[in-house]
């Protein structure tokens, strides 16, 4: 095979090394596969970083012009990570009419739609399978392999520290400061680790999938945002007994009042698909028509992430051997509301701490339906203290808005001494 397609890599980091070693590891049917050799041309690093990758045998540089301005380099990947310099250089690549692969979620869940603009300005593509879930397939399969359906609802488990800790916490029953430093020790997590526990990486992620599911431009700031650091070993033993897992759910869904979008915990019950997903590792479950459902399960982070850069490498060569570039552009072409969170609907527990005397019960429920809320179940738990008791509560589906006056209203009930929690229940 006399045809090769050159590439620059931006970052080689953990991903980025992984890039190189499934390049050359799998050259032969990459080769095989994409009807052309793929050979990397230049590797953008640190100025700290030439060195090392010389002593490597691979090609190395400090400065961005090298790859901009090599008509040889047909494909960028962006690995570097951050938004304003990625962005910047994405960007710059495609107006010197290169194509783009990126892992970079950060970009895509802000930018998405400029760069989709200028990728179809300038007559390239864009692809950026690896920005969610890692090694899951799963922003192709949307964009072509289920493009005969409709797309109603996506749930992902999509952030592999909090989903490691909740898992923790389920089977040791360690509470939240224990696991976290535990998953900062294996390197699950990071010393700062607000964008995984706060939801916000997952966050990105949903605005992403949102946006391809459902057609219309969904954007970070449009999604409602928990995350799990309220959780505790009793609402996780509570979640137990009464038949469910909690679990930091991205939830995307097509509703008549427009995209309901959030992240937050969940009580999510045990027959779920989603429910036995455990540890690091990403799920992500689909319903549509005709499909009804569908799960994408796999590891969504680190090394594996290198698959799906690959993958998009691939698919872009593909169409450069055959004429058929630019094939991939947005698909936003709705511009449907987003659901206000007040307006989106949901069960709910509530774990109170109670006076233990006669009536406290009828006193919430009268207090709570005031407000057009209605209890499913009541648990009565041990004793905290003297005269005072645990209460656990799952309200019938209610929408957000009720849920909050009825957390005003409990807040203000003289028999009521505590609010512990409020979670949805899925």
């Amino acid at each position: 095979m006399d045809n090769v397609i050159k590439i620059g890599l931006l970052g080689a980091g953990t991903i980025g090394g992984s890039v190189i070693e499934v390049l050359k590891n799998n050259s032969d049917i990459i080769a095989e596969r994409a009807n052309t050799r793929i050979e990397i041309k230049n590797i953008l690093v640190l100025p700290r970083e030439i060195q090392k990758l010389h002593d490597a045998g691979l090609p190395a540089t400090d400065n961005y012009d090298d790859i901009l301005n090599d008509p040889e380099i047909k494909i960028v990947i962006e690995l570097i990570g951050g938004i304003k310099v990625a962005k910047d250089f994405i960007i710059k690549a495609m107006e010197h009419g290169k194509h783009v692969v990126t892992a970079n979620k950060d970009v895509v869940a802000q930018f998405g739609h400029e760069l989709f603009e200028v990728a179809d300005k300038n007559k390239v593509d864009f692809l950026f399978e690896a920005s969610v879930g890692g090694a899951i397939p799963i922003i192709m399969p949307l964009k072509r392999s289920l493009t005969a359906n409709k797309i109603t609802e996506i749930l992902g488990i999509v952030n592999g520290t909090t989903n490691y800790m909740l898992t923790k916490m389920s089977e040791l029953g360690a509470d939240y400061d224990t696991v976290l430093k535990e998953a900062q020790a294996k390197g699950y997590a990071e010393a700062n680790p607000a964008a995984d526990v706060e939801g916000k990486d997952a966050a990105r992620k949903i605005a992403i999938l949102a946006s391809i599911a459902f057609n219309s431009r969904v954007t970070f700031d449009d999604v409602s945002v928990e995350g799990i650091t309220k959780i505790t070993p009793e609402d996780i033993s509570y979640a137990a007994e009464l038949g469910y897992v909690v679990k930091l759910l991205a939830v995307g869904r097509d509703t008549d009042s427009g995209i309901d979008v959030r992240v937050n915990p969940v009580f999510l019950n045990k027959n779920h698909p989603l429910a036995s997903v455990n540890g690091v590792i990403n799920a992500i479950f689909l319903r549509g028509y005709p499909i009804d459902e569908a799960m994408f399960y796999g590891p969504g982070a680190g090394k594996p992430t290198a698959s799906a850069v690959v993958s998009d490498v691939i698919e872009i060569a593909r169409g450069l051997t055959r004429g058929a570039e630019s094939r991939f552009g947005c698909t936003c072409y709705h511009k449907h509301p987003i659901c206000p969170v007040e307006e989106t609907v949901s069960s709910y527990y509530i774990r109170l701490l109670v006076d233990d005397k006669p009536g406290v019960l009828g006193k919430i429920a009268t207090t709570i339906g005031e407000v057009n809320v209605s209890l499913k179940s009541v648990v009565q738990t041990k004793a905290e203290h003297e005269h005072q008791v645990e209460l656990v509560v799952i309200t019938h589906e209610v929408k957000h808005k009720n849920i909050l006056e009825a957390q005003n209203a409990l807040q203000n009930l003289s028999v009521v001494d505590k609010i512990y929690n409020i979670i949805r229940v899925e």
